[in-house]
C-alpha cells in the first residue's frame, strides 16, 4: 500500500473506533440512569416516558453503530475493493462522451449507494420507529417517497453533473473556482425553490388556522421585525410523530411551517416561544453566518479537488488505476468524511452556542417559562434522553443537552428578574 492508501484507511479505521467509543459511553451514560428520572424533571415527566428515552436512544444507538461499520465496509469495498473501477469499466463500455460517461457513473453510483443504505433505513423506519409508536410511514408512502427522490435526483441531479464534469473537461485549471461558482448560484437557488416547488411534493402545506396561536405569532413576528411569505402547518403526522418547526427559503419567499405534531403537543404561548427561538437564529445572523461558511468550505473543497484530481497517488492509492473526472469526484465524496471527522466537534460547540444565544432572544421577547416547558415536553414526545454522555454530546450535539439548556434558560429568567 502507498502512504496515501494507509492515511485513509487508518484514519477511517480511528473515525470508526472513535464513533464506535462515543457510542459506547452514550449508551452507557442512558442505561445507568434509566431507572429514575432526573430530580429537575421528576415532576414532569414520568419514569415510563424516560425509560422508553433510554430505550429509544440505546436502539438508535445500536443502529447507528451498524452504519458506521457498514459505511467502512463500503469505503473499503468502493476503493480497495476496486468498485469504482468496475463500476468505470461499466460506464465506459456504454460508448458515451467522456462528460457523459461521467453523468452516467455519478448517477448509477447514487443508485446503488442508495440500494446499499436501504436496508437500514427500512429498519430504523418500520422496526425501530413502529416499535416506540412513532412511525406513521405506511410501505406505499415509503416507495412513493423513494420514485419522488429518484425522479428529483434525475431532475436534478443530472444537469448538475453535466455542468461540474463539463467544467472540469474544458474549462482549464480555474476549472474549480467556475465550478464552486456555478454550485454556489445553484444552491441558492434551491434554497429558494424548496419551499415552493419541491417540499410540496412529498407534504400538504396549509395556512396556519385563525386563533389565538395565529394571532400570538402574528404579534410575535410583529415585534421582531420579521417578514415572511407565511405560516403553514405541514402534515409531519403522515409520517411521523415527532414534532418539528423550521423556518425555510430566501428573501421574499421565506416560510415558517410548523408540524401539525407540535401544534397538537404545544399549548400557543409555547408555541410562540419556540418560534421566538427560531427568530433569533435569524436576529443573531446565524443563517446567514452558516451559509457563508458553507460556500467558504466549498470553495475550499473545489481548490483541494482540483490539485488532488491532477495527481495520479490520489487514484492509484484507492484502487482507480485510470484517473478521469468522474472518480475524482466519487473519490473526494468518499474520503472527505474521513478526515473531517475530526472538525465535528468544533463544528457542534458553535453550533451549540448558537442555540444558547437564540434561547436569550426568546426569553427576551417571548416566555422563557413557556420556552423551557415546550422544551420538556418536546424531549418527552420525541423520547429524547435526559441523561447524555458528556463527551458524547460534546462531539455531536448540535443542540446542548437538556439539563444544560434547562438550567441556562432558568439563568435568564433569574437574571431577567433581577433587572427588573
Amino acid at each position: 500500500m502507498t502512504a496515501w492508501t494507509w492515511s485513509v484507511v487508518s484514519f477511517a479505521l480511528l473515525a470508526t473506533m472513535t464513533g464506535l467509543y462515543l457510542s459506547w459511553r452514550q449508551q452507557n451514560s442512558v442505561l445507568r440512569n434509566r431507572g429514575a428520572v432526573p430530580p429537575r424533571f421528576a415532576e414532569k415527566i414520568p419514569l415510563s416516558a424516560h425509560q422508553k428515552a433510554a430505550d429509544y436512544t440505546r436502539a438508535k444507538i445500536q443502529l447507528g453503530n451498524i452504519g458506521r461499520i457498514w459505511g467502512l465496509l463500503l469505503l473499503l469495498a468502493w476503493t480497495l475493493g476496486g468498485g469504482l473501477a468496475l463500476l468505470s469499466d461499466i460506464t465506459a463500455s456504454f460508448g458515451l462522451s467522456e462528460v457523459w460517461s461521467g453523468v452516467a457513473f455519478l448517477i448509477l453510483f447514487a443508485l446503488i449507494g442508495s440500494l446499499l443504505d436501504l436496508p437500514l433505513e427500512l429498519y430504523g423506519t418500520f422496526a425501530i420507529e413502529a416499535r416506540f409508536g412513532f412511525n406513521k410511514m405506511t410501505a406505499a408512502l415509503f416507495v412513493s417517497d423513494m420514485v419522488k427522490q429518484l425522479a428529483l435526483m434525475l431532475v436534478i441531479g443530472t444537469p448538475l453533473a453535466w455542468v461540474i464534469l463539463a467544467l472540469m473537461e474544458g474549462a482549464g485549471d480555474l476549472w474549480w473556482f467556475y465550478g464552486w461558482l456555478f454550485l454556489t448560484l445553484f444552491m441558492l437557488f434551491m434554497i429558494w425553490a424548496y419551499p415552493t416547488f419541491i417540499a410540496p411534493l412529498f407534504n400538504k402545506f396549509t395556512a396556519l388556522p385563525d386563533g389565538e396561536m395565529k394571532q400570538r405569532i402574528e404579534a410575535l413576528l410583529d415585534r421582531c421585525g420579521f417578514k415572511s411569505n407565511g405560516l403553514f402547518v405541514m402534515d409531519g403526522s403522515r409520517r411521523s410523530s415527532h414534532g418539528n418547526a423550521y423556518f425555510t427559503g430566501l428573501g421574499n419567499a421565506k416560510r415558517i411551517v410548523f408540524f401539525d405534531t407540535l401544534i397538537n403537543q404545544l399549548e400557543p404561548l409555547e408555541t410562540e416561544a419556540v418560534l421566538a427561538h427560531e427568530l433569533g437564529h435569524f436576529h443573531h445572523g446565524h443563517v446567514k453566518k452558516r451559509l457563508i461558511v458553507m460556500v467558504m468550505m466549498n470553495l475550499l473543497g473545489f481548490a483541494l479537488l482540483g490539485w488532488l484530481s491532477q495527481q495520479a497517488w490520489f487514484y492509484v492509492g484507492l484502487g482507480v488505476k485510470q484517473p478521469s473526472n468522474h472518480a475524482a469526484l466519487v473519490l473526494f465524496m468518499l474520503v472527505l468524511p474521513v478526515f473531517t471527522f475530526a472538525i465535528t466537534p468544533l463544528m457542534s460547540y458553535f453550533s451549540r452556542k448558537n442555540e444558547f444565544e437564540a434561547d436569550a432572544y426568546a426569553v427576551a421577547n417571548s416566555s422563557g417559562q413557556a420556552l423551557a416547558d415546550a422544551l420538556v415536553k418536546m424531549y418527552e414526545d420525541n423520547a429524547s434522553t435526559l441523561t447524555p454522555d458528556a463527551l458524547h454530546s460534546a462531539w455531536y450535539d448540535s443542540h446542548p443537552p437538556a439539563p444544560v439548556r434547562i438550567d441556562h434558560i432558568e439563568l435568564l429568567l433569574r437574571q431577567s428578574r433581577q433587572a427588573a
